[in-house]
């Protein structure tokens, strides 16, 4: 948030100073709520551990304790034990008919008024109705959406008009690297299947 709103202020015309009690939070020392931890989700916890925070998550099922340690994740069973702790909570679950609004005006209000919840999974995940009263009632402190649904949302969207919330476009992987390391992936797939070996990457039927 201050970040989009602080470059702004920085190359506006109108621009004469900069204010002194303009004050961020930081994510050193605060707590990380992870929902989902799979590949994705663990990797995050490496990058925030680097950030001297205190890491929890919810998952279905739970991580093996190496894994946990190596990383300084502790499990919640329950995801609103996760919602009351968290500053900052992060969305990295696949969209299924389970997690459709996973997050809604009850997850909201378990939030703490200074909490921060971030999307990188689907928009699906949130219910959009619920997120953008929980942002003009200061239920929460802010949002950070990389999805949303639709994708590009409709331009008189009222998450549009809130300065609480910051939305990218589904940019979470765009980079030179990482898509070439897709397409590398893909083609190693695609021998495998020619070659009658084992697919490295399989997407097995649910």
């Amino acid at each position: 948030m201050y970040l989009h709103a602080g470059c702004q202020i920085a190359v506006s015309p109108d621009t004469k100073s900069f204010a002194v009690d303009w004050l961020g939070v930081e994510v050193s020392r605060a707590t990380l709520g992870i929902i989902g931890m799979g590949s994705i989700g663990y990797k995050v916890a490496q990058r925030a551990r680097a950030f001297n925070m205190r890491i929890l998550y919810h998952n279905r099922n739970r991580r093996r304790k190496e894994e946990e340690e190596a990383v300084g994740a502790h499990y919640c069973a329950q995801m609103k034990d996760l919602l009351q702790q968290s500053d900052f909570v992060m969305l990295v679950v696949n969209l299924t008919p389970e997690t459709h609004k996973l997050i809604g005006k009850k997850e909201l209000e378990l939030m703490k008024p200074t909490a921060t919840l971030i999307n990188i999974s689907r928009g699906g995940v949130i219910d959009q109705e619920a997120l953008v009263e929980a942002l003009q009632n200061k239920v929460i402190r802010a949002a950070a959406l990389d999805v949303t649904y639709p994708e590009p949302l409709p331009r008189d969207h009222p998450l549009l008009k809130l300065n609480n919330v910051i939305i990218t476009p589904h940019i979470g992987t765009a980079t030179v690297q990482a898509i070439h390391a897709m397409a590398e992936e893909a083609i190693n797939n695609i021998l495998a299947v020619l070659n009658g070996q084992p697919i490295p990457s399989e997407v097995f039927p649910k």
